[in-house]
Order: structure tokens, then sequence, then C-alpha cells
């Protein structure tokens, strides 16, 4: 069984009205809420809400033995004005769906609407909405939060859209698919001065004219031999914007990114060094901390063979394709599943993710839907 024309018209159109109300990273109430809304029709045996925050779990279950089978797809928008003049263009000002994740939540809804129709033979299905995954937050918290537990998926599912590959071809890898990533904040402290009497402070300035290239430079390797590192400097802030006051004050943020988890290690060791050296040749104080973690995230065997025989059952053109170099928190999932990614293409004349132009294409909608219940169905009947 598929989607009739009327379930694409009306999944379409709730499509459009998730984009006009975006929400971002742990905001994402009023989302949760119409995902329970719209699938309620759809008669799930149980619906777990507050999941890691605003997540939402709903649960189609046989009744009899067999695989848990997870599939997932994002809550947040970003914190990213729309320029883009669709009808159904953004509401809310400086906020926009402009990563597909309306595009993503839609592909699961028709999901459910095929299994508020016919349940699994076997096992269960669960459609997970989950909170932050743009902050790297979401995926962890659902994992930590105790009503997760009790679900324990067997295999977890997720894909990308992906512009720049033709519309509906796919890649798909074995093992590493997104690279590790997180942000280091770097504060450091000196003492202000006045501007005609510099000498009598401690300016950060040079550690930070030093700092910004030496980071940078501990980029290193490539994806095609396994062992990328890239350092990019993101924001710097010195002093204040004032003429009469020389800088005690300075920040220097910095996104490191790897292949592997490993990697990341090596390069966080090294970054603090670099920091602890350059501070202490300024006589200043230094403060560091991470934010928006990454882990990397690597596709299991099985689970993508199993996504490998659904796409060539349906029809759908792919190949491995690359590692990317962006991260994505589905990864974590691995730790409790077998589990695996995949990359759908969302049209070679796209604009990119993250732009502010950027709006999903609905035709994805049953492409991608039909990959994923080719894949229930083999896994659970």
């Amino acid at each position: 069984m598929f989607l009739t024309n009327q379930d694409v018209i009306e999944l379409t159109a709730w499509r459009r009205k998730l984009h006009t109300m975006p929400e971002i990273s742990s905001e994402e109430i009023a989302t949760a809420a119409e995902v329970q809304g719209f699938l309620a029709d759809t008669k799930p045996d149980r619906v777990v809400s507050g999941l890691g925050g605003t997540g939402v779990a709903v649960i189609y279950d046989s009744g009899l033995p067999g695989p848990t089978v997870l599939f997932r797809a994002e809550l947040d928008a970003l914190p990213i004005e729309e320029i883009g003049t669709p009808d159904h263009r953004s509401k809310i000002p400086g906020k926009g769906h402009m990563c597909g994740h309306d595009g993503h939540m839609t592909m699961l809804a028709a999901l459910g609407r095929q299994f508020g129709r016919e349940r699994p033979k076997r096992g269960r299905v669960i459609l997970l909405f989950q909170p932050a995954e743009e902050t790297g937050a979401g995926a962890a918290a659902v994992i930590a939060d105790e009503k997760f537990q009790e679900l324990a998926p067997d295999y977890s599912f997720s894909l990308h859209n992906m512009p720049g590959l033709p519309l509906g071809h796919a890649w798909l890898k074995d093992g590493i698919v997104n690279c590790a990533s997180r942000g280091l904040k770097i504060v450091l402290s000196g003492r202000t001065a006045h501007a005609s009497m510099p000498e009598t402070g401690i300016s950060p300035v040079p550690a930070v004219a030093t700092l910004m290239p030496a980071l940078t430079a501990l980029s290193q390797g490539s994806i095609a031999t396994g062992d990328m590192v890239l350092a990019t400097v993101t924001h710097a802030s010195v002093g204040e914007p004032a003429f009469g006051i020389a800088p005690g004050h300075a920040e220097v943020w910095v996104t490191l990114r790897t292949m592997t988890d490993g990697q990341m290690q090596a390069l966080t060791t090294k970054a603090e060094h670099l920091v602890r050296e350059v501070a202490a040749a300024g006589g200043l104080g230094y403060a560091m901390d991470y934010h928006d973690i990454f882990g990397h995230c690597e596709n299991h065997a099985e689970a993508a063979a199993l996504l490998r025989a659904a796409m060539e059952a349906e029809g759908i053109s792919h190949e491995p394709g690359e590692t990317m170099r962006g991260s994505e928190d589905f990864g974590r999932f691995a730790t409790v599943s077998k589990s695996a990614m995949f990359f759908l293409g969302a049209g070679e004349n796209m604009p990119n993710l993250h732009n502010p132009n950027y709006d999903f294409p609905d035709d994805l909608i049953p492409i991608g839907t039909k990959i994923f219940m080719r894949l229930a169905r083999d896994i659970l009947g």
C-alpha cells in the first residue's frame, strides 16, 4: 500500500504549514504539538511526548514479537531570516526551515498515515520527531531520557535531503557518513587601559592575532585519505567599541572538525595546548568551553544493506557518495541500535542548505516515504 493522491495533497499542505511556523532548537513546543495533532487520526498505539525536551515518539505496534524499527526526523528550524517568496514563507521573523526538516517530518507523518491503516505484521514502528538537531544536543538528550529506555530500538534510520544531487537520487554508504565537530569558545582576559597609555594595561590583541592563524594552521589531511582535520575560526571580538579604551578582553570562536571522534580528541588537545601557550606568553587569563558537540555518524553495515535493498526494490538510483564534512547528531543512535542514514537528492539547481532562500521540494515527500515504507515492511512485514 502507498500514499493516495489525496494523501499527497494533504501532506504537502501540512509541510507548507510547518514551513510557516519554524521554531529553533529546544523551542519546538508548537511544532511538537502540531505533529501530535496531525497524527491523532492515525490512532497510534502510544505517544511519548517531552522526549529530551520537546521530542515526540509515535508508536505503531503489531502486538506480536519482533524488532523495533525507529525512523527519525528533526523538529527544529534555524535562526535565519527567509528571503524567498513562497506563499508559505516563514511567519516568524529571523527564523526559517532552511534545512528541510519540515519535509523530513512530513515523510514520517506519511508513514504514520500508512501504519495507521495497516500495522506492521510483527514488532513495532517508532516515528521519532527529535528536537535540537542543529545544536547537536537533541539526540543525546533523547537517548538520555528515561522514557527512551522503554523504546529500545533494534534499528534506527534517518535521511537528509541534499541539494546538488538529482531529485530522488540517493547517496548511501557504509562506514562514516558525517564528520565529528564541536565549537571551541576561547575567552582571553587581560586589563584595560587608557588608549593613550596602552602599556599600563594587558591587551589580548597580540594573542588574538597569533591565535587565529595558528588555529587555522591545525587543519590538514582530507576526506579522501580519511585523516581530515579542519579548524575554522568563525568569530572574534576584542575590547569595547570605543576609541578611548585599550582592550582587556577578547573572544575567539573556532569550529573543530574531524572524521572520527578519536581524531577529535587529538585535535582538541592540540587546540587547548595552543591557547594555553599563547595566553601565557601574553600574560593573559583564559577560559575555554565547548558548544554544539557532534560525534561522527557511522552507518552500520547491516542497517545500510537493508536500506540499499529497499531502494533497489523501489527503483531508487543510488551510489555510495561521499562522507559529508557537515555534522549530524543522528550518529548517537548507533550507540543504542543498528543505524543508518542516507542523503536524498533535492535537485541539482536548488539553493544550498542553510541558504536564506531554501525551500524543501515537495516532490521528495512520496520518494522518501516509499523508501522508508519498503524498509519497514521488509523488516517487519
